[in-house]
């Protein structure tokens, strides 16, 4: 499901990048977005994140699928670009692990160039008659089979507390019109487990 929720990052970004445009996956971790956005949209991608190992790991599957990605440590809340650099911008689970939302989203305006799209990937509110047994599963059964399989049980009773205190579809997307993106929609996807947001930066009034 993550690799076909990531690669409908790419393909909704698809129709409306410029040639040779330039896009920035905020909080890549891994890189799985970044590569996913290189491989799909055949762009100039730029990787960033404030966990170095994680560049680290980035750095070497981009080698090893011979994908030319600037890995760059950085702060979403205060990235090291100059306005208006990028045609699109991602993030993918990134968003609610920010300390402040709205200044995630300020810094996703702020690096676009006019016209530019955001494109946000993030758990969800799943959607009736999905949403019992999915709460069920994702509070009471990942965090026993992922404390099983990896050995940390934290991670995976951190994963469901942090999406519950999460904005909903219809809260995030106002949230984003409100950080003055427009044409904002959100495509819910496997019933609402996770939801695409996305948002155009207005073009400059001549």
């Amino acid at each position: 499901m993550d690799k076909r929720w990531r690669r409908k990052v790419a393909s909704e970004l698809s129709d409306n990048l410029p040639r040779n445009a330039q896009v920035l996956d905020i909080a890549c971790g891994t890189g799985d977005l970044a590569l996913s956005l290189f491989e799909v949209l055949d762009v100039r991608v730029v990787g960033a994140d404030f966990c170095r190992p994680m560049l680290e790991i980035a750095t070497k599957k981009a080698a090893k699928l011979k994908a030319s990605i600037p890995f760059i440590e950085a702060d979403a809340l205060a990235l090291p670009f100059r306005d208006d650099s990028f045609d699109a911008v991602t993030i993918a689970f990134g968003l609610r692990n920010l300390a402040s939302v709205e200044d995630g989203l300020t810094e996703l305006y702020r690096v676009l160039k006019p016209g530019g799209r955001a494109a946000i990937l993030e758990f969800s509110q799943p959607k009736l008659p999905f949403r019992s047994g999915f709460k069920l599963y994702f509070t009471k059964l990942l965090p026993l089979l992922g404390g099983i399989v990896s050995g940390s049980r934290s991670a995976y009773e951190y994963l469901p507390d942090s999406v519950s205190r999460f904005p909903d579809q219809e809260r995030l997307a106002l949230l984003i019109r409100d950080s003055g993106f427009e044409d904002v929609s959100y495509l819910n996807l496997t019933g609402g487990v996770a939801a695409l947001h996305l948002g155009t930066r207005p073009q400059r009034s001549s």
